[in-house]
């Protein structure tokens, strides 16, 4: 798996660990072993004018995917031989405010993070949460992956 990370702000996290985890999610999710995801960590500035251009909601949030193609959940993209790797899309997350929402919820700074990324790596795969069905099954998904590397979904 081709996980490019950009670190664009200040709280401390373990770049590698969220590298790891993006390409464990491909892994289970079946994608194959070309596959390209970049992940950009940003402050809550950043993360609200992402907010504001790509959902037009207003202020900073925790996490933001911006998918390439439309996938439906376990239908995971081809990968051609002599092709172009399949690229799925950007994850953007701000480590602060998941600092912050992790603090109010009682959990883990290092689970928080780690439900964020597997929620965004989801999306970027097709899982969605607009109905009841669809929100049980991306937190099905999401809860067998945290498990898998030792942490936990709220």
């Amino acid at each position: 798996m081709n996980v490019f990370v950009a670190d664009e702000q200040s709280e401390p996290v373990d770049v590698a660990a969220i590298r790891d985890l993006v390409a464990t999610v491909l892994s289970a999710e079946g994608c194959p072993p070309q596959t390209e995801v970049s992940v950009i960590l940003v402050g809550d500035e950043e993360m609200a004018g992402y907010n504001r251009r790509f959902l037009d909601r207003t202020g900073p949030t925790d996490v933001i995917s911006l998918p390439i193609e439309e996938l439906r959940p376990g239908h995971p993209p081809g990968g051609s031989n002599g092709g172009p790797p399949p690229m799925l899309g950007d994850v953007i997350l701000s480590p602060a405010y998941i600092k912050r929402q992790a603090e109010e919820l009682g959990e883990s700074f290092e689970d928080e993070l780690a439900l964020m990324v597997v929620h965004g790596v989801l999306h970027l795969l097709g899982y969605e949460h607009d109905t009841d069905e669809d929100a049980r099954t991306m937190e099905q998904r999401e809860a067998e992956i945290l498990r898998s590397v030792g942490r936990r979904r709220r």
